[in-house]
C-alpha cells in the first residue's frame, strides 16, 4: 500500500509533517491517527496501526503536532489546546483533500485529544481510544521530577521520547483545564475503549473510567499482554483488525453505499485519492484503475491497458472451456498470458496499416490436460474467434458524448 508524504498548516500557520496511509483500492474510510505525548507519527503504534487499517481499506492520516518529529513550530510554545487545534486542521485538510475523517483513532493522550476535540469534527461518527488517561493531567507524570522547576522558574528542560524538550509553566496549567470525562459524558459518537490490563504507562483503571462515563454505544477491547507502546506487531495488526471491523457498523463504508452499475454500463469514476485512480463499477462489482507512478499514478489499480489485455485474455479462457466442455475433452486448466506492445507497422505482415505504429496483443496459451494433439490445435484455433478478439479486429466506433443532466 501506497505511503503519500503530506503536509498542511497547523493551528497556529506552522507546516505539520504528516503520513498518508492509502489501501491498495480506493478507501472505504477514512481515519486520523493522533500519537502518543512521547511518541510521533512515526512511533510503532501510529505506523503499525495506520498501515494494518490501510491494508482493510481504511485511509489514514498521521501527524507530527506542532513542534514536533518533521513539523515546524516550537514545542514549547504548544500546549493541550494547541494540540487540540492541530487535531481539527488535520480533519479539515482529509476533509478539503480526501474526505472527512469518520474514525479518529489516538493513543495514550493521542487518545485524550480525539476524546476532546470529537465535536470539532462533526463528520465523525467512531472515536477509538488505545491506552489513553481518563485525565489529561495524567501526562505529568512523565515528568513530575521537573514539575517544581516549572512552576517555579516558568520552565524547563526535560527529556521525552528521547529527546529533550522544554516544557513551559502555561503548558502545564492548561492541562487543568479540560474536563475529560465530561467531553466523554457529551461525547454522542460511538466509542472504542482499547487498553492493555497490564500497562504500565497508564493503569488500566483509566479505561474504567472513561468506560463508565460514556454512553452507548461504547465498547471495551483488552489488549491483552500488550504494551502501552503496542511494540510487538501482532499487537498493534490486532488492534487494527478490531478497529477496522468495529467501525463498519458506524462509519460510512464506501463500498457498502455504492449502488450497482445500470444493467449494460460500466461507470468509471474518480475517487479523489490520487490524481488518476478511479472506480470502476460493472453491475454490483467494483474495482480500481490506475497508471503507474511515472506518469502522475500511484500503482494503486491496473491500468485502461491493462484491462483491455485482461478482458482479450478472460475472452479466450472463457471461449475455450466453453468449446472443451461442448466437446467433452479432458482439458484441466487453462491459463493465458497476454502483453502489449507499440510495434512498427512495416513489421507487421498481415497489418493493413503500413505506416507508424501498431498495437500488438500477443496472447500465451497453456492448456493442462490429456488432450490429443489434434484436440489441442481445436482448442487453440476457437480461441481466435472470441468475441473481443473479434470486436477488436473489426471495425470499432468509440463515441464521446456528454452525459444527460
Amino acid at each position: 500500500m501506497p505511503t503519500k508524504q503530506v503536509t498542511f498548516e497547523g493551528a497556529q500557520g506552522q507546516s505539520l509533517s504528516a503520513r498518508l496511509e492509502l489501501p491498495a483500492g480506493a478507501p472505504k474510510a477514512v481515519a486520523l491517527f493522533a500519537h502518543c505525548f512521547s511518541c510521533g507519527k512515526d512511533s510503532s503504534a501510529a505506523v503499525k496501526v495506520s498501515r494494518a487499517l490501510a491494508a482493510r481499506g481504511v485511509a489514514t492520516l498521521r501527524f507530527d503536532f506542532t513542534g514536533l518529529g518533521g513539523s515546524a513550530g516550537d514545542f514549547a510554545e504548544t500546549t493541550f489546546s494547541t494540540n487540540l487545534d492541530d487535531l481539527v486542521a488535520a480533519a479539515d485538510h482529509l476533509r478539503a483533500n480526501l474526505g472527512a475523517p469518520a474514525i479518529l483513532i489516538g493513543h495514550s493522550l493521542g487518545g485524550a485529544a480525539v476524546l476532546a476535540a470529537a465535536e470539532r469534527v462533526p463528520e465523525a461518527r467512531a472515536v477509538v481510544t488505545i491506552g489513553a488517561p481518563s485525565d489529561v493531567a495524567h501526562v505529568t507524570h512523565n515528568f513530575a521530577e521537573a514539575l517544581p522547576e516549572i512552576e517555579a522558574s516558568g520552565e524547563a528542560s526535560v527529556k521525552l521520547g528521547g529527546r529533550d524538550v522544554t516544557l513551559k509553566r502555561e503548558f502545564v496549567r492548561d492541562l487543568q483545564r479540560h474536563p475529560l470525562l465530561d467531553r466523554v459524558r457529551g461525547l454522542r459518537k460511538a466509542l472504542l475503549i482499547m487498553h492493555s490490563p497490564t500497562d504500565a504507562v497508564v493503569g488500566i483503571e483509566n479505561a474504567a473510567a472513561i468506560f463508565l462515563a460514556a454512553k452507548h454505544p461504547k465498547s471495551f477491547v483488552s489488549l491483552d499482554n500488550a504494551d502501552h507502546f503496542l511494540s510487538r506487531a501482532a499487537d498493534s495488526d490486532y488492534a487494527a483488525g478490531v478497529i477496522a471491523a468495529w467501525a463498519q457498523r458506524y462509519a460510512p463504508i464506501a463500498d457498502q453505499d455504492q449502488p450497482a452499475a445500470p444493467a449494460g454500463e460500466v461507470i468509471v469514476e474518480e475517487t479523489g485519492a490520487g490524481l488518476l485512480q478511479n472506480r470502476v463499477r460493472v453491475g454490483a462489482h467494483s474495482f480500481i484503475a490506475d497508471e503507474p507512478k511515472s506518469i502522475g499514478g500511484d500503482e494503486t489499480g491496473p491500468t485502461p491497458y491493462d484491462l483491455l489485455a485482461a478482458s482479450i485474455g478472460a475472452c479466450k479462457s472463457m471461449t475455450m472451456r466453453l468449446y472443451a466442455q461442448r466437446k467433452g475433452y479432458a482439458l484441466d486448466r487453462i491459463s493465458v498470458s497476454v502483453s502489449h506492445n507499440r510495434i512498427h507497422a512495416q513489421d507487421c505482415a498481415d497489418c493493413e496499416t503500413k505506416d507508424g505504429h501498431v498495437d500488438e496483443f500477443v496472447a500465451r496459451i497453456s492448456l493442462q490436460g490429456a488432450l490429443s494433439e489434434d484436440d489441442r490445435a481445436r482448442v487453440l484455433a476457437i480461441a481466435e474467434r472470441c468475441p473481443v478478439h473479434r470486436t477488436l479486429e473489426s471495425e470499432v466506433k468509440v463515441r464521446t458524448q456528454p452525459a444527460q443532466a
